[in-house]
């Protein structure tokens, strides 16, 4: 016999296997464009490095809508104002060099990485949240690197493609993941 919260659980766990497929596509495609058009490209990589925090703003609000019986509302509304923030910092330090970038988008990093650990951990009933546990963690590491970064002379912004990279790679572990949770429900 299925339940309301089989099948609530069901929805959302497609809900959230589709917008994890969509950001692993995007990170990826992002990724590329990075390391293609050049972090120094002036305002066509400034608009690249700030559309990156606007889809996270973007994938926010599609994840309230969709996700309602297992989203830590208050955590993805953290989320959100954090990715705006850092489009807003990345966009007024986007021509001031790598390391003011890197300063910016390491500390959204850090935060970035602290909520979506938060949120994984609160939706881990519905499998496929190790992988968004392992890259909450990762994100806080890869944030400070960016921050000690800013501060060498090897300073550079194609490390956010890796970062992006890696973190689209997550995406599309939970996603599989979230597959089957889909599935048997």
């Amino acid at each position: 016999m299925t339940t309301t919260t089989d099948t609530n659980a069901g929805r959302t766990a497609t809900a959230l296997r589709n917008l994890y497929v969509v950001r692993f596509g995007f990170a990826l495609v992002w990724a590329a464009l990075l390391v293609l058009i050049g972090p120094a490209s002036g305002p066509v990589s400034v608009a690249l490095l700030v559309i990156y925090p606007l889809f996270d703003v973007a994938a926010a609000i599609i994840d309230l809508r969709s996700s309602k019986t297992a989203r830590p509302a208050a955590a993805l509304y953290v989320n959100l104002a954090l990715s705006l923030l850092a489009a807003i910092g990345l966009a007024v330090t986007g021509a001031s060099g790598a390391p003011a970038v890197l300063r910016v988008w390491g500390a959204w990093a850090i935060t970035a990485g602290i909520v979506q650990l938060i949120v994984a951990i609160g939706r881990r009933r519905l499998g496929g949240q190790w992988a968004m546990i392992l890259s909450g963690g990762i994100s806080t590491i890869a944030g400070t690197g960016f921050i000690l970064q800013a501060g060498t002379p090897a300073a550079s912004l194609t490390s956010l493609a890796g970062y992006a990279t890696v973190g689209g790679i997550f995406f599309l572990v939970s996603a599989l993941r979230l597959h089957r949770t889909a599935k048997s429900t």
